[in-house]
């Protein structure tokens, strides 16, 4: 009887083993990687696009969102996109991120550009600054002439200038607008760039953290820049930065831990923020592959 007893126990202890061992393998006390390397063949930026929802066991659970809201700091995160037709484009949803409605100067907002598809223009005295996600564009100047904008290509343009994009084929963008601080004597032009063409800066204070790059002009014209900000795995600002300036970001590649005010959040791919003046902000790249964030900042202006 005692033989018979220790081979049942034997047997329970094995079979409650592989019933840890399944559970967690499907989730339940883990969290898989949402890092995916781009060597599998993926677009750049394909997780801003198809993002994952993570932990993997809360897709399916109505209600769940890890999107928040306060009165000085946003993440929005793209299970809780709402996409509606775009005043004046054609053939285009868009999903606003940031607006003044939250206390922003600016927004900031997904374009989804189908077949046959135009932009429209921002309202009189607004600029704009346009980023590619997914796909391709053709940007047609004043004069009809066309450009073709990939992945990482990004266009400015001055305030009530005449512009116009077109998609054959379907198109994600990134799109910033604010109504321009006009500076006497100052006036700024349009920029058509690439991520890859622009230099690496140094950053002051945060030597080694980070790269950055700047995509627009530094010069008392433009009031605001957006940068492009790569982190390798294991790095963290020196500087828990609070400061005057606005921010909308939006993480392009990785993931990671951002804290604003006094809460923390895990990001990753495809997740958006928006920082008020003056709130605490501070990050660290996680994960195993580096992060890459697009970071909107207002510049060149007195506060007053």
């Amino acid at each position: 009887m005692q033989s018979f007893s220790a081979k049942f126990l034997l047997l329970l202890l094995t079979v409650l083993c592989f019933l840890k061992i399944a559970v967690t393998e499907e989730g339940f006390c883990s969290a898989p990687s949402i890092i995916d390397s781009n060597s599998n063949g993926n677009p750049l930026y394909s997780k801003v696009i198809n993002p994952t929802l993570s932990p993997s066991h809360l897709q399916d659970l109505p209600g769940f969102t890890r999107s928040v809201y306060r009165n000085d700091h946003a993440l929005i995160t793209p299970e809780s996109h709402v996409f509606s037709p775009l005043p004046d484009w054609r053939n285009t949803l868009g999903a606003y991120l940031v607006s003044p409605a939250m206390g922003a100067h600016f927004v900031m907002y997904i374009a989804k550009m189908q077949e046959s598809s135009k932009s429209g223009l921002p309202p009189m005295d607004v600029e704009r600054f346009v980023f590619v996600l997914q796909g391709s564009v053709t940007l047609h100047n004043v004069s009809g002439i066309g450009q073709t904008l990939m992945v990482d290509s990004y266009a400015y343009f001055p305030p009530n200038s005449e512009h116009l994009f077109e998609s054959y084929e379907s198109a994600t963008l990134v799109v910033f607008e604010r109504r321009y601080a006009y500076l006497e004597n100052h006036i700024t032009e349009h920029v058509v760039g690439s991520t890859h063409q622009q230099p690496l800066l140094d950053t002051p204070g945060e030597a080694s953290v980070f790269q950055l790059r700047k995509l627009l002009p530094t010069s008392l014209a433009y009031d605001f820049n957006i940068h492009i900000m790569d982190f390798q795995p294991g790095e963290f600002l020196n500087v828990k930065e609070v400061h005057y300036n606005q921010h909308g970001l939006l993480l392009l590649e990785g993931q990671g831990i951002y804290r604003l005010g006094d809460s923390w959040y895990p990001v990753e791919a495809g997740d958006a923020i928006w920082m008020a003046p003056f709130v605490p902000q501070w990050y660290a790249a996680l994960g195993k592959i580096p992060t890459r964030y697009l970071l909107y900042k207002d510049v060149n202006r007195n506060p007053l």
